[in-house]
This record gives structure tokens, C-alpha cells and sequence, in this order.
């Protein structure tokens, strides 16, 4: 069962917000001033530690952020891969403790030791979770708030329907609760905020914008795009993770006759078996239906802060 101290940290987060979203960290696509504009919008803006090039370049990436939010009481995210793939994590660690990141989301591993590293400084942490038995055991180590990665969500994906995990873990798990899985709408945000979650995670719909680090062929396939374009692979890390089809196929693959190797591992942090993954084949969430167009994130949140209180407006 979570501790009151966490509920509070729910109450004080949405507080600050525009509208409950936190963005996604969306592997090479997010980018500090990506992070910039999001929080600048009104939301948890994020990205992966593993995007700047080098630990060097991420440690100045975390200083040009702090720089650029003087003033803003909206705190920012930095994904951190606890694998024992990642062989940055102990560097990128250091860089997160020495500018003490507001909040770190830790995904593939629950580690009471970094969990304890950034709480000494007062930083949250918060843990993607894909089923219950795993959020059992980031509870356990203390994280202060579980992300609920659902089907349908971009990356490393989930595969289960968000109405049955968000009700299992709202049995036991009072504390911060956030809803990953094709969410790109305002109406989308309600309904996780209905399903029991405090934030939603919304992802996919920034790698349209000016601010990511996609080409213009990617961010045209997000507009273009929809539901079906997406497939769920683990061919290419080793992990299920949704992939745009129409890059697969762009790459001279054939989608439907794709094999994972039997005696490959998994890879995550390195980027997968595949040299092209996520550079050259793209990954997305069904949500890309709702992308018009592609342009500056700012405008994005706009619009969907608008949506969102249309939603409340008409549903309460």
C-alpha cells in the first residue's frame, strides 16, 4: 500500500500542471529543448538519458534545461535504463545526482539503490510498469510513482488492456499513478483521469513536432498514420516494442515475415539487434491517428489543453 506522503505528491504535481499529462521520453526523438517547450506548455516535459550522444553531452543537456526553466515551477523528467545493458548507467546516474533531477523514470529494473540515491537529494521516482507483479516490485523499493505502460502504447510496450491493469493496481496502489497507451487526445486524458490514473503519459504525438529529433519522412508517416500502421514486434531488442509498419517496409523488410534470432538476448539499451531500429525503422503508439500536423510542440499542448477542457466541459 502506498504511504500518504505519496497521495500528496499526486495533489502538489497536478497542482503545478496545466492539464495532468506528463510527455513520454521517447528514445533519440526527445530532446532537451523538446523537454524546454513541454514544460514551458504546462507539462512534465521528459526525455531519455541515453539521447545525448555521450554522458558528457547529457550532463550539459540536463544544465541547458535547468538554465532555460528558471522560474518554471513545472519540474522536468529524465528516463534512466536501470538494464544491466545500459553500460551508461552508472555515469548517467552521477550527471542526474549532481544537477538532482526533479523526477527520474526508471525503466527495466526496480533498483532500491538508485531509488535511494535520488530520494536523498528529494527527487521522485517513478517506474514503468507493464503488469502487476512488477509494480509490486517497484513498490517495494520505494518508488514514489508507477507509470502503467498499457497496450497500444509506443516503444517498449504493455499488452494489456488499460481498464484491467489500471482496476488491479487501484486495488492496493493509492500513490502516483500515471496511464501510458495510445493517449493523443484531451478526451483521452480524462478517461485515464477516470480510470483512476493522476497523469497521463503522452508520447507518440510529440514525434511530429518541431522540437524532436525526427526526420521529415518520420514526422510525415505520424501525420499520416493511424492505428493499423502500428505492429508489435520483439525482433528487434528482444522486447515487444510497436513499430510504424510502413518504416519496416521502407527498409526493405517484410513486416509480416519478420523472425526473431533464437539465441539473441535482450538489448535495450543499445538500441536493439537491428542497427536500424528506432534510427531508421521508427517506433510510434496507435494514438498517431489523432496527429493533423506536424509543428511546434507548444502548439500541440495548446491544443490539447483545449480539448481536454472541452472534455471536462462536457463530461465533468
Amino acid at each position: 500500500m502506498s504511504s500518504p506522503t505519496r497521495c500528496k505528491i499526486a495533489t502538489e504535481l497536478r497542482a503545478k500542471l496545466r492539464l495532468p499529462v506528463m510527455a513520454g521520453p521517447m528514445f533519440i526523438a526527445s530532446t532537451a529543448d523538446l523537454v524546454i517547450d513541454q514544460c514551458k506548455g504546462g507539462i512534465i516535459g521528459a526525455m531519455p538519458a541515453l539521447n545525448p550522444r555521450t554522458p558528457q553531452d547529457l550532463d550539459a543537456d540536463i544544465a541547458h534545461i535547468r538554465r532555460e526553466l528558471t522560474g518554471c515551477e513545472i519540474p522536468f523528467a529524465i528516463n534512466l535504463v536501470a538494464h544491466k545493458t545500459n553500460d551508461r548507467l552508472e555515469t548517467d546516474l552521477a550527471s542526474i545526482l549532481k544537477h538532482e533531477v526533479p523526477i527520474v523514470v526508471l525503466a527495466l529494473a526496480a533498483n532500491a539503490e538508485i531509488v535511494a540515491a535520488i530520494h536523498a537529494y528529494g527527487g521522485l521516482v517513478f517506474n514503468d510498469i507493464i503488469s502487476e507483479r512488477h509494480a509490486r516490485k517497484c513498490s517495494e523499493v520505494g518508488a514514489d510513482g508507477l507509470i502503467a505502460v498499457a497496450a497500444g502504447a509506443g516503444g517498449h510496450t504493455g499488452n494489456l488492456s488499460p481498464f484491467a491493469l489500471m482496476a488491479e493496481l487501484r486495488e492496493w496502489w493509492d500513490g502516483v499513478l500515471i496511464l501510458s497507451g495510445a493517449i493523443a487526445t484531451g478526451r483521452a486524458v480524462r478517461a485515464a483521469e477516470v480510470l483512476g490514473a493522476d497523469l497521463a503519459y503522452v508520447g507518440s504525438p510529440f514525434l511530429a513536432s518541431d522540437e524532436a529529433n525526427t526526420q521529415p519522412e518520420f514526422k510525415q508517416m505520424i501525420v499520416n498514420g493511424s492505428a493499423k500502421d502500428i505492429m508489435l514486434t520483439n525482433c528487434f531488442t528482444g522486447a515487444n516494442a510497436s513499430f510504424l509498419r510502413p518504416s519496416i517496409e521502407a527498409n526493405g523488410l517484410d513486416a509480416n515475415a519478420l523472425v526473431r534470432d533464437p539465441n539473441a538476448g535482450v538489448n535495450i539499451a543499445g538500441g536493439g539487434w537491428n542497427s536500424k531500429a528506432w534510427r531508421d525503422i521508427w517506433s510510434a503508439g496507435q494514438g498517431i491517428g489523432a496527429v493533423k500536423r506536424a509543428g511546434p510542440a507548444r502548439d500541440y499542448v495548446d491544443w490539447l489543453a483545449a480539448d481536454y477542457a472541452g472534455a471536462r466541459a462536457e463530461f465533468g
